[in-house]
């Protein structure tokens, strides 16, 4: 696992902002308990509706006390800081004193946040211009420039892709071809039409936000028209050698098993696994599904499928370390405190209705949801029954026993669609 580690990045994004009473100035919400998932201004047809409800959804943004989310706003360079600095990474660099950020403005603190995290900068003389509305080029930039990502095509091959590319300054080119490889733009009406000097509205941050959310495995790809995208001539794959160890975490504190009982299970990944250049590969909440196997000899988890959380299914050769922890079940013990936060395998299950007498165990207990009742008899007449204790918070992280292939990425040449 040497070139391997595994990152975590939050992405509570405050995209609500709202005014305080009597005052212009803004105000940062802390995210509600219960996001809001429907707002009065955005219809069932608005162009950047699924981007904006899938982050509601994940309670990342909300909006305004009248249900609103006012997707046509402009946002502020402060604005922008405070959202960005909620996409949690390393701090890259010391903060600076703006000269134009007083020490009581109220987004100090997510300006020298941004600014650390390497999402922001200021201009020439320690400048920030707080409240100058944040052109579209400047968030591409910021975004990219975050993320750390080079272009790996011609730029000028990229950049034709846009109608107005003249537009764009010298200094943001190369920002805006990585990011157009990556699929961090989003422009409505035309995807073809970057509109780099023209404000943000608050509709067009939720949607390059969630592109970044997209681009770093963290949320599924949205079939949107509006994604600038290129065509990739020439692609390697990116895989994830044997021997990595990918952590999981499962809903149940414990697992009972008989010898020789088979029982499919999904686990979930625990934390993100990345590549050595902090790219996240496996994102934590992927899915790995798969078999507990049980033998005379203990139990093992064998891997037979990864589900990404970005919809991509690969096939997985990735086991556990075989379990020989045992649980003995007596006749008369309580069956509710044994089975309390407990998944069972059917033979298992078996093997405790029938030395319990107590065969009311409940269907969703048993894994796979795999009837009992055919079992049950092989167990009845014994006093103690010897069950596998498996602990999945401590058992069952995966081994990668043969390289993990995940998809390709470019090396070659783009060219516009």
């Amino acid at each position: 696992m040497s070139v391997f580690q595994r990152i975590k990045f939050g992405t509570s994004v405050l995209l609500a902002l709202g005014t305080v009473s009597g005052s212009a100035a803004p105000m940062l919400a802390p995210a509600p308990a219960f996001a809001q998932t429907a707002f009065s201004d955005v219809s069932n047809n608005y162009w950047a509706k699924d981007f904006i409800q899938d982050l509601s959804e994940r309670g990342i943004i909300k909006g305004f006390p009248d249900r609103t989310f006012r997707p046509d706003a402009l946002v502020t360079r402060a604005e922008f800081a405070a959202m960005i600095r909620s996409v949690r990474k390393a701090k890259t660099r010391a903060a600076i004193g703006f000269v134009d950020v007083p020490s009581n403005f109220w987004a100090r603190g997510a300006i020298a946040e941004a600014y650390e995290m390497g999402w922001m900068s200021g201009y020439p003389g320690n400048v920030f211009r707080p409240s100058q509305q944040i052109p579209r080029v400047q968030v591409v930039v910021a975004l990219n420039n975050g993320l750390g990502y080079e272009p790996t095509c011609n730029f000028q091959d990229v950049l034709s892709y846009y109608n107005d590319a003249g537009e764009i300054q010298s200094y943001a080119v190369k920002s805006v071809a990585a990011a157009t490889e990556k699929q961090l733009v989003v422009s409505y009406p035309n995807p073809k039409s970057l509109k780099p000097n023209q404000s943000a509205t608050r509709a067009e941050v939720a949607a390059f936000i969630y592109q970044t959310l997209v681009s770093t495995n963290q949320a599924r790809a949205i079939n949107s028209p509006y994604i600038a995208k290129v065509d990739i001539g020439q692609n390697v794959a990116v895989k994830i050698p044997s021997g990595v160890t990918i952590p999981i975490e499962y809903a149940k504190g414990k697992i009972l098993l008989a010898p020789n009982d088979k029982s499919p299970i999904t686990l979930t990944v625990a934390e993100d696994v990345a590549g050595n250049n902090g790219k996240v590969l496996i994102p934590e909440g992927s899915k790995i599904s798969g078999e507990l196997r049980s033998t005379a000899e203990g139990v093992q988890f064998v891997a037979q499928e990864l589900s990404i959380i970005n919809g991509s299914r690969v096939p997985l050769n990735a086991t556990s370390q075989v379990i020989t922890r045992k649980e003995s079940v007596t006749k008369g013990v309580n069956v509710g405190n044994l089975i309390k936060n407990t998944a069972l395998g059917a033979a298992a299950a078996a093997a405790i209705a029938g030395v319990t007498g107590d065969r009311a165990i409940a269907t969703e207990e048993v894994l796979g949801g795999a009837g009992v009742g055919t079992l049950v008899g092989v167990f009845l007449g014994r006093d103690k029954v010897d069950l596998y204790a498996v602990n999945p918070d401590t058992d069952l992280d995966l081994l990668v026993n043969s390289d993990l292939v995940l998809g390709t990425a470019n090396t070659g040449i783009c060219r516009a669609r």
